[in-house]
């Protein structure tokens, strides 16, 4: 077992360090004060296409590892993790029509978001569902040859930029999850209002609004799959955007350890470097540690994620690919869970170890510590994730 990145991971490493240090860097606080990234830098990162890094490369993708995606959303996330937010939030947006959508979709729609020319989003939380999908209100119902939608969602990543949405909606309540369908709706499409914007306490450079259909007409050909695919396509892509996440807490963490690391060694008191005292050293002990484990459960769960969804050819049989699918369910939480929290844990300690001055908005460990409380609710809370687990842990008994 090899735990050291290929060459191809580490030329993604090496572009998207690159960018983060001349791009990203000097946005970072100005990102944060104002609540958004400016669309000068939006564009610069749809050039670059990091969010299509994972897709296939006859649409427009790098088709590239999971893994590449992964070191991609970590270097960024250690300057900016509200610039990486939004690329993982703009590859939940393209994932469902990869996942599930038809020849002509993926020509029509999934080709510009990989290309970069369009911004997707996904909209299935609602006000009053959001860890409990069933409590969906939003319906679609067939007239002739077209879907009429009513409803609202909201905490939609991305949702005022984005031109493409994959949209869930109930077919047939009666069937509970059996019953929810997937849509893509436009921008612009009649019947579609934008409900206001939020004010974040963390991740504040991510535009995260609300959607509301009024009787919102969408022709037949804008189902994903068939009517009751909903629940699965909207699960893998919440999987799919959980791992991607992983990749941002263990940026914001690998970010605490060398901002906390660089002060320690300057700060003096009691006539010395606080790094030399035992009590900063423990911390920076568990910062480093914690890190690297979360890295580790990041990697392996994108690895698991290559070999399900096919971004890595390979022939085997069906029980063997659901295996790999209940696995890659299971690290997907594992890993979203546990970078979460570790991500936390080292915004914490980089807090206390940067005393008063952690405390001000001058201090980048104030920043990464809203940014990292986001984490642990943001695409399942991690009660949510901690409920996956169980449940995996419970069937194996």
């Amino acid at each position: 077992m090899d735990f050291e990145l290929g060459e191809r991971e580490k030329a993604f490493q090496k572009i998207a360090g690159e960018f983060a240090r001349e791009e990203v860097i000097p946005l970072a606080s100005e990102i944060d004060r104002i609540g958004k990234i400016p669309r000068g830098l939006i564009e610069k990162v749809l050039d670059m296409r990091f969010p299509s890094i994972p897709l296939p490369r006859r649409y427009g993708g790098a088709s590239a590892p999971m893994m590449s995606f992964a070191v991609t959303v970590e270097e960024i996330a250690k300057v900016s993790p509200s610039v990486s937010f939004f690329i993982c939030a703009a590859l939940g947006g393209m994932f469902p029509l990869h996942f599930a959508g038809s020849e002509e979709q993926k020509a029509a729609f999934l080709k510009p978001l990989c290309e970069c020319r369009k911004i997707g989003a996904f909209a299935m939380t609602e006000p009053q569902a959001g860890s409990d999908p069933l409590s969906m209100q939003t319906t679609a119902v067939k007239e002739g040859s077209e879907y009429v939608l009513n409803g609202e969602k909201s905490f939609i990543t991305n949702a005022a930029l984005a031109d493409i949405y994959t949209v869930i909606a109930y077919t047939d309540k009666s069937k509970r999850h059996r019953g929810m369908s997937a849509f893509i709706v436009e921008k612009g499409t009649k019947g579609m209002k934008f409900t206001r914007m939020l004010d974040l306490l963390g991740m504040r450079g991510c535009i995260v609004t609300g959607i509301r259909f009024e009787n919102c007409v969408i022709p037949e050909e804008n189902l994903i799959g068939s009517e009751g695919d909903g629940f699965k396509i909207a699960m893998e892509t919440v999987n799919v955007e959980r791992v991607a996440l992983s990749g941002v807490g263990v940026g914001i963490a690998q970010a605490c350890l060398e901002i906390s690391r660089e002060y320690a060694k300057r700060r003096e008191q009691f006539s010395q470097p606080i790094a030399e005292f035992e009590a900063i050293q423990f911390m920076l002990a568990d910062i480093a540690t914690e890190t690297e484990a979360a890295r580790l459960l990041s990697y392996r769960a994108a690895s698991l994620a290559d070999e399900v969804f096919g971004y890595t050819e390979a022939d085997e049989e069906e029980a063997e690919h659901e295996r790999k699918r209940r696995a890659f369910r299971k690290y997907a939480a594992i890993s979203k869970l546990f970078s979460s929290e570790v991500a936390m844990n080292a915004a914490s300690r980089a807090l206390q170890i940067h005393g008063g001055l952690g405390c001000t908005k001058e201090c980048m460990a104030e920043r990464l510590f809203r940014d990292a409380r986001i984490l642990s609710i943001a695409v399942g809370t991690s009660e949510i994730q901690r409920i996956s687990i169980a449940r995996d842990v419970l069937r194996q008994m």
